[in-house]
């Protein structure tokens, strides 16, 4: 068993007093782990189970943000709860190694996917040679674990694509999309786009959105003439379109579910920020243009792991996968709170899904974090931003200014450099303690599943 190093230890141990110290006045703030849930966090050990939750651009900001509107101020939300938490750094690198302080989602995402930072843009590959790089899920896969992906963004996009495929730039999303990936093409002896790579890695779960892409017809090879879909449908995939779909899924097939063309719509809907604020207002829960057959997240991630663990059922290794909250920072870019928000709470649900599992299932590491910061700040009511600003109105019935100024009004709003939370439990999530590397993630996941 691997055992924590002196400063982890040192860092969890006062971390257990701190938590023992507060026990009798926090409940207020709805603290539910116990001194004994931090005394076990800290120690090292296996997992059979890796579960890792992504918010998007849910920086510190984003996920104050959504607990002032939805609990209060003085409340907790559920990725609040977990009993270890630090935080990491998140730059990505030029081809030179040199930093670049401000990430993408591609490099971030390969951060931790393989444990080497790239330049921007690039997905899974080395930064200079532009080789590809094995990642967690393809380790784990080898390894004899079950794998899965579900994203509220397209399966193509960043974050996913990072686990499943090699890309030189992440706007190679289907066969019709390799502009910029002449070598990747099948053309040329490459993977072929994100699509492409993805189901032939025969990942045994991807949800998410996506649909146009997998629509595209592949240009070579043994599949040429078929659209992704149909590619999958040869390589064994049950493919679903909506909820009811998702619903009749049984174990036994890989399962490639896309809810929506592109992106899944967002939970939530409101007015954007303006140039000199808006009205305060209330957001608007339940968004017109959401089809009600659309799966929530969290009802993707309860189904990802009903099949995950079925499939692994008579085995002794079980599963890895990755949720992700994706329009957390797609909404952050357009300067929506309310979308923002909508998102990071319905990312929030399915937090409890997975620590729900987790409390049956105590050999489950479960990490939570983001891939970088993002651009919302809370500011006074009184101040006058320069650039974007909205007055929303709490579930406590209190005013608070949000404020988007790290572009000109107008163009989408940037990524920040900062550090970004990252929070955990079960076996070895005592790594996450103190300011680590994003990708130090990596290693924490590759450890807790005892891949070589």
């Amino acid at each position: 068993m691997h055992r924590p190093s002196r400063r982890h230890v040192m860092a969890a141990t006062a971390l257990v007093a701190a938590t023992a110290a507060a026990a009798a006045v926090t409940t207020a703030a709805g603290a539910s782990d116990t001194v004994q849930q931090a005394q076990h966090a800290i120690k090292g050990g296996k997992a059979k189970n890796v579960i890792l939750l992504i918010g998007d651009g849910m920086g510190d900001s984003e996920i104050t943000l959504a607990r002032d509107y939805v609990v209060g101020a003085g409340g907790r939300l559920n990725m609040d709860g977990f009993p270890l938490t630090g935080a990491y750094t998140t730059y990505a690198v030029h081809a030179d190694g040199t930093p670049d302080y401000v990430t993408d989602s591609a490099a971030s995402g390969s951060g931790w996917a393989t444990g080497r930072k790239t330049v921007n843009g690039r997905i899974s590959k080395t930064p200079d040679t532009d080789k590809a790089v094995p990642t967690i899920l393809e380790l784990a896969q080898r390894g004899g674990y079950a794998t899965g992906s579900v994203t509220t963004a397209e399966l193509t996009d960043a974050t996913p694509a990072v686990l499943a495929s090699h890309a030189t730039d992440r706007s190679c999303q289907g066969p019709g999309d390799m502009a910029k990936c002449p070598t990747d093409t099948l053309a040329k002896g490459g993977p072929g786009s994100i699509a492409e790579q993805s189901v032939n890695h025969k990942v045994d779960v991807l949800f998410g959105g996506g649909k146009q892409r997998f629509d595209q017809k592949v240009t070579e090879g043994t599949y040429k003439g078929l659209t992704v879909t149909e590619q999958a449908r040869k390589l064994g995939y049950h493919v679903v379109t909506d909820g009811a779909g998702l619903k009749g899924v049984k174990a036994g097939k890989p399962v490639l579910g896309l809810f929506a063309s592109g992106n899944v719509p967002t939970e939530w809907t409101g007015r954007p920020a303006a140039v000199g604020g808006t009205d305060p207002q209330r957001c608007v829960t339940s968004n017109p243009n959401r089809p009600s057959s659309t799966p929530s997240l969290a009802d993707s991630a309860t189904k990802a792991i009903q099949l995950l663990e079925a499939k692994q059922k008579h085995a002794k290794k079980g599963f890895f996968l990755q949720i992700e909250g994706a329009s957390i920072d797609k909404q952050d870019h357009a300067a929506d709170p309310c979308g923002q928000i909508g998102e990071t709470a319905a990312f929030d649900r399915a937090v409890k899904v997975a620590r729900d599992y987790a409390a049956k299932h105590p050999d489950t590491l479960v990490v939570t974090t983001a891939d970088h910061g993002h651009t919302s700040q809370i500011v006074p009511l009184e101040a006058t931003p320069p650039g974007l600003s909205s007055t929303l109105v709490t579930n406590e019935g209190q005013q608070l200014k949000v404020n988007y100024s790290t572009n000109t009004p107008g163009q989408s709003q940037e990524h920040t450099g900062t550090q970004v939370r990252i929070a955990a439990q079960g076996p070895q999530a005592y790594r996450v303690l103190g300011i680590t590397n994003q990708t130090d993630l990596f290693t924490t996941i590759r450890r807790a599943l005892g891949l070589k």
